[in-house]
């Protein structure tokens, strides 16, 4: 996804709180940054990605859990 526009989106989702979609966009932004082995980056998506989707009680949660916990960001939760 084009980075401008996946800013733009996500400053949209911001603006109407659309938990949603900002847990898919967040771990869109987190992928991209994985995908160019920036680990730090990609973890401040995933961070981002997962406090949304537990807010949202969205079953992604525990898949994003497990990503940071694999990458020592985060202690496995149990869902």
């Amino acid at each position: 996804m084009d980075r401008d526009v996946l800013d733009r989106d996500l400053l949209d989702a911001h603006e109407r709180y659309d938990q949603e979609a900002l847990v898919r966009l967040y771990t869109i932004a987190a992928d991209e940054r994985e995908l160019a082995q920036d680990i730090d980056a990609a973890c401040f998506y995933l961070t981002h990605a997962f406090v949304f989707a537990l807010e949202a009680g969205a079953p992604e949660a525990d898949n994003l859990n497990q990503r940071l916990a694999e990458r020592g960001r985060a202690h496995r939760l149990e869902f």
